[in-house]
């Protein structure tokens, strides 16, 4: 989507266009809209004084000791006259009441005092709390109330997505509609998924609710493919509602960058969803599922290195500026393409490559292989965990006896000592040897 939106504008250029249909104007004219809905429920928990923060903004100092908490909603100006003597003479002509006493002028002058005649009305107004002490109850109270929902919503899915409610869900979200609008099943997900993330108002409390139930069969990879597609359209509408709280003079461009957000989704639905060849996520979350069952630190490796270590590397390129993005990233990239053409000329047509790359046999084996770093993280969470339990009296630390073991067998043996949860029918031996598996829960690896 980003060479895309870089080469056309598209997505920016839609939510432009959608954004001026509406008509939606900055300044006083311009309509509050969610405003309306939210404003009457916050007044009575907290109000606060606009003029003290615009005060604060413009670096005026009378108002910096001020109270952020608004107390005085109603005040009256009122307008009194008084007599005012100075001692020094004073030019009268242009005075409407003035006079002159010997050596004194006396005059008469309006006096403008604002008098507050109503307090508001919400819960902090005679508090006498601090500004900061007021600040950390909301925040408290706010993150309390946030993680309760999110709580009771996790709570309530579990809840209802069992036993008998589980296959019904199965049956009614895997099944498809009779030919030919079998096609029209992956949408009805994508609007299902999408209905439930606006209503939840977080696709990441969808996605860890459908998780579970994908990992014990309830749903399909195939079904559950849409419903993420869908739940990114639902997870839209939070931006959107966000856009619409926002001030007058800033509601154009803030509806803009949800629509961003919007249409992004909408042409990522477009680019991976509708052909079925074009769903490549499936089967790179198949590919990665596999790698991750047989090597279950393979998930940690993923995290770290995909949404940690690479992104702060692009970003360290980049601060460089262009020339080094373009001068690392090319590179990358050439290689990334060879690799996938090759991969896939090796599936379908290895004869058309020359002999060498027909596999990655030539390539060391820790470069075409996770074996070797499943030895290393094997062998080091051994040395992490025996020392630390030897004196567990319901551990037994697995130690083969490789005495009496044929030559031919002693290399399988070692294997089994690399990786003791290797179990592979083909590589026991025939003469098979007990062992003691005691508590090898807890310092187990996964299988080669």
């Amino acid at each position: 989507m980003l060479p895309l939106e870089v080469a056309s504008g598209l997505v920016s250029y839609l939510a432009r266009v959608t954004v001026s249909s509406f008509q939606l104007h900055s300044g006083e004219e311009a309509p509050e809209l969610l405003k309306t809905l939210t404003e009457p429920f916050t007044k009575l928990i907290i109000q606060l004084d606009k003029s003290v923060i615009t005060g604060i903004a413009l670096g005026d100092e009378s108002v910096r000791n001020h109270s952020l908490v608004k107390v005085w909603c109603k005040s009256s100006i009122f307008v009194s006259s008084m007599n005012v003597t100075a001692a020094a003479a004073k030019n009268c002509s242009s005075e409407l009441d003035c006079g002159k006493d010997s050596d004194l002028t006396w005059f008469t002058q309006n006096i403008t005092s604002q008098i507050n005649t109503e307090k508001c009305r919400h819960l902090f107004v005679d508090s006498g709390l601090s500004d900061l002490a007021v600040g950390l109850i909301l925040l408290a109270s706010s993150l309390m109330v946030l993680c309760t929902c999110l709580l009771l919503i996790v709570k309530v899915l579990n809840s209802l997505l069992k036993g008998q409610v589980a296959k019904v869900i199965e049956g009614v979200i895997n099944t498809d509609f009779p030919y030919p609008l079998g096609w029209l099943s992956g949408y009805l997900a994508m609007l299902m998924g999408a209905g439930m993330t606006f209503i939840i108002q977080s696709s990441s409390v969808f996605t860890s609710a459908m998780t579970p139930l994908i990992g014990i069969g309830v749903i399909s990879l195939n079904r559950a493919y849409p419903l993420t597609l869908g739940s990114n359209i639902g997870t839209t509408t939070t931006a959107i509602l966000a856009a619409l709280a926002s001030p007058r003079e800033k509601l154009p461009a803030a509806c803009q960058i949800a629509l961003c957000h919007f249409y992004f989704n909408i042409f990522g639905i477009l680019l991976w969803y509708p052909f079925p060849f074009t769903r490549l996520p499936i089967r790179m979350a198949s590919a990665l599922g596999e790698r991750t069952a047989k090597y279950r630190w393979f998930a940690v490796l993923y995290l770290l290195v995909c949404f940690l270590l690479l992104p702060c590397l692009v970003f360290g390129i980049s601060l460089a500026g262009w020339q080094a993005m373009v001068g690392v990233g090319a590179p990358f990239v050439a290689l990334t393409i060879f690799v996938l053409l090759v991969n896939l000329m090796q599936s379908h047509s290895p004869t058309h490559l020359p002999k060498t790359l027909r596999s990655w046999d030539f390539l060391p084996q820790w470069m075409r292989s996770l074996k070797p770093l499943d030895k290393l993280i094997t062998k080091t969470t051994a040395l992490c965990c025996s020392p630390a339990r030897l004196n567990d009296p319901d551990v037994v630390v697995v130690t083969p006896d490789t005495t009496n073991i044929k030559p031919e067998s002693k290399k399988q043996t070692e294997q089994w000592y690399d990786n003791p949860a290797l179990s592979l029918p083909e590589e026991i031996s025939s003469e098979p040897k007990v062992f003691r598996l005691r508590g090898l829960e807890r310092c187990n690896s996964t299988p080669l």
